[in-house]
This record gives structure tokens, C-alpha cells and sequence, in this order.
């Protein structure tokens, strides 16, 4: 994501419209490969929420999602730091963009919220295997039709602070960001549960 908008900014200056379709194009194309390829090892775990959500849910440990989040902390600053060097930047290259208005929290919470409910409403029907093409085509829309464009991950969130690029953001905006995200995360979960019964899910997988 960092990679691609370095790279979008530098092909397409002054044309914010066409970096932001580049930049998306870059990501879902590379979130969609990841997934699939990772599914079968991790489960694609690369959210923080997710996988505490999926311990809540009973599909994975509480020890084994707590786990997860320092190598994901780790992996999201590792790649911004990888991407700031491809592109002859500093490693860290903090942020200078604002973002925490209340028009961007608020949409930093929907998008959150339907990408939960992508995810869970899947997991729930036992229907994992639409999970790459499903998620990867909620963020390209999302993208599009919030504000935000679509954070969702406090990793990730973390790690756009440290490159000042289109898909940056200043580090004092990254608290609230986080905040937002976990209420999203809550209100996508619930929504899930509610339309989604825990015996709908076992039928489903019968």
C-alpha cells in the first residue's frame, strides 16, 4: 500500500483522482494474492481485530490471536520501512498528513464495520474460501466511497504513519484512528452475530 502510493504520486503528480485508482488497483491485486496464499497457513491473519475477533468467536485461541499482533505490528512497520528505501526515501519518513476529522472517523468506523461483516458473515456460513475475492473487493470499494480510504487495520494504521506519502498519516491522528476502527470492528462483529446464528454457520458446514 505505501509502495504503491510513493509510486502513484511519483507517476501521476497533481492528478489525485488516478493516484488514488492506482493505488487501489496495486492493492487489491497484491491483497487478493496474499490471502490465498496465506489462508491455508495462517488463516491470512494480517488485522489485529480479526484475529481478536476470531478468538471471541470461538475459532481460534485467545493465545494464539494475541500472538499474531506483534507480528503484524512488526510485519506492516517492516514493509514501510522496506517500501520509504525502495523509493530512496528515509526509512522513517513520518507523516505529515492530517486525517482525524470527524468526517474521516466516522468513515474510518463504516468501513471497519463492513469489512468485519464481510469477514464474519463468510467465517459464520462456512464460506472461507470467498474470503480473498470478498475482501479484496470491499477494499477496493471502500476506497472509493469513504472518506478515510478505508485504514481498518491498527497495524497498518501504525505503519502509514511512517511514510509521508499519498497513503500516509501524521502520527497524532493514528490514536484515533485506531479508536475508530475498534468500534467499527465491534459494530461489524455484532452485525454478523445478529444476522448470522452460530446454528446457521454449523448447518451451513453439515
Amino acid at each position: 500500500m505505501i509502495g504503491s502510493g510513493i509510486a502513484a504520486q511519483q507517476l501521476s503528480p497533481g492528478n489525485v483522482g488516478l493516484q488514488l485508482l492506482e493505488n487501489v488497483v496495486a492493492i487489491v491485486t497484491a491483497l487478493y494474492a496474499i490471502v490465498v496464499v496465506l489462508s491455508p497457513i495462517s488463516g491470512a491473519h494480517l488485522n489485529p481485530l480479526v484475529s481478536l475477533l476470531d478468538a471471541l468467536d470461538g475459532r481460534r485461541s485467545w493465545a494464539d490471536a494475541a500472538s499474531y499482533i506483534p507480528a503484524q505490528v512488526a510485519g506492516f512497520a517492516g514493509g514501510a520501512v522496506l517500501a520509504n528505501a525502495m523509493f530512496g526515501l528515509p526509512a522513517v519518513n513520518l507523516s505529515t498528513q492530517e486525517r482525524a476529522s470527524w468526517p474521516h472517523l466516522l468513515a474510518e468506523v463504516v468501513a471497519t464495520a463492513g469489512l468485519m461483516l464481510v469477514i464474519f458473515a463468510l467465517a459464520r456460513q462456512g464460506r472461507e474460501r470467498f474470503a480473498p475475492v470478498a475482501v479484496a473487493g470491499y477494499i477496493a470499494g471502500a476506497c472509493f466511497f469513504t472518506s478515510s480510504a478505508c485504514f481498518v487495520n491498527p497495524a497498518l494504521t501504525l505503519a502509514r504513519s511512517l511514510s509521508d506519502s499519498l497513503t500516509g498519516i501524521v502520527p497524532a491522528s493514528v490514536g484515533p484512528f485506531v479508536l475508530a476502527q475498534v468500534v467499527g470492528a465491534a459494530l461489524g462483529y455484532c452485525l454478523a452475530v445478529l444476522l448470522i446464528p452460530k446454528k446457521v454457520a454449523s448447518d451451513a458446514r453439515t
